[in-house]
């Protein structure tokens, strides 16, 4: 049987890879599976593996406190020379665009090991933005073997780099997969209902719930203080709104949106740490709208049927925005505050959001993938 071994270390790819390794689970009679995780987010990480209850089988433990993706790269190469050396595998797969993926893609390389690419050929085209994912995902693209593309467009970008079309495959995107088992467990389990309930009680009912999450690294000190003075804004002047806003533990993030919003807290403005994964979905289902510089959040919030504002000025995920459910709206405090107020007063806007199908997914993304992979090994042995 072909040895899959399947390596990630934050809460975006532990969140994607999910429903892969369930599936590959799934099927023992034709694999091996085999998970390493990086840990380049620690907390974060665990919450997401004891959610679908996943236990790695190698754990580099590598977070530092203030590590830089220099830091990561290195730490992500040296750590996986034993785990390659000893599990041998026929593939590893990657997902997306963390350092730890771009590290893995590498390591995979000199071993001469093949490499799949979940969530391929996403692109702004601009190497530094996102920061540094952009490069990142490029760089492991560069090296895949198989290209796991969400979306037609992907695809595409992937050809238009001289990307072998036979290696490409649309499948569509496995957070959505994810997100729908998520909302499983929560529908089936009216104590998790309850307890979630019980958990955000000081959320008012009555008001709209705008769940925000601002975070990118691109984004820290002006960004993230222009979001930071039109929340506050919105804030002050629409009182039938509720802000919820996890605040990332990334000093550059907690710091700086602690010190503008922090004396604001009260019945409209809501600072709270961050959430784990199961909760994160509640709130999401429960919210008006979203307010995000997130990539992976752009395509489950679509799923809901809620409208995602994306502040930031490119997205390596066009198709949200073309679809007409995602909207980018920069970072600029007018910017911000206008689109948010829009969509808080005028319910045709609202509704033109709303509407459309999700262009990211079906939710059957990971059986397509392993169904390829499945394939490959069986014509090649």
């Amino acid at each position: 049987m072909p040895k899959i071994l399947s390596i990630f270390g934050t809460r975006p790819e532990a969140i994607k890879m999910a429903p892969v390794i369930k599936e590959l689970e799934r099927r023992p009679d034709d694999f091996t599976s085999i998970v390493c995780v990086t840990a380049q987010h620690r907390e974060m990480l665990d919450q997401v593996l004891s959610a679908f209850k996943i236990r790695p089988h190698y754990d580099l433990d590598i977070m530092k406190s203030g590590q830089d993706p220099l830091q990561i790269t290195c730490a992500v190469l040296t750590g996986l020379r034993s785990v390659i050396e000893e599990t041998r595998p026929d593939l590893v797969l990657v997902h997306g665009d963390t350092t730890t993926t771009m590290a893995a893609a590498l390591a995979s390389f000199y071993f001469r090991t093949k490499v799949g690419h979940v969530e391929a050929g996403l692109r702004t085209k601009n190497k530094f933005a996102p920061y540094p994912e952009e490069m990142n995902r490029r760089v492991a693209g560069a090296i895949a073997d198989l290209h796991f593309a969400p979306t037609p467009g992907a695809r595409q970008n992937l050809i238009e780099e001289a990307v072998d079309p036979k290696t490409i495959h649309v499948t569509g995107n496995t957070v959505v997969d994810a997100l729908f088992a998520a909302l499983a467990i929560i529908e089936e389990d009216p104590g998790l209902q309850d307890r979630f309930a019980e958990q955000f009680s000081y959320l008012n009912p009555h008001k709209k719930l705008i769940v925000v999450t601002g975070h990118r690294r691109e984004n820290f000190g002006e960004g993230l203080q222009n979001i930071c003075s039109a929340l506050a804004k919105v804030a002050a002047n629409h009182p039938e709104v509720q802000i919820l806003y996890p605040v990332h533990l990334n000093p550059n993030v907690y710091g700086p949106v602690r010190k503008t919003l922090g004396n604001m807290e009260g019945a409209n403005i809501l600072l709270i740490d961050p959430v784990e994964y199961l909760p994160f979905v509640y709130l999401m289902n429960r919210s008006y709208m979203i307010v995000t510089d997130s990539g992976g959040i752009q395509e489950e919030a679509p799923s809901l049927g809620k409208p995602v504002l994306v502040m930031r000025d490119v997205t390596e995920r066009p198709e949200g925005a073309q679809a007409g459910v995602v909207k980018l709206i920069g970072t600029g405090v007018r910017e911000i505050y206008s689109s948010i107020s829009r969509l808080i007063s005028d319910a045709a806007a609202y509704k033109q959001m709303t509407s459309s199908r999700n262009p990211y997914g079906d939710g059957k993304a990971a059986q397509r993938i392993v169904d390829i992979i499945h394939a490959i090994f069986r014509v090649e042995r």
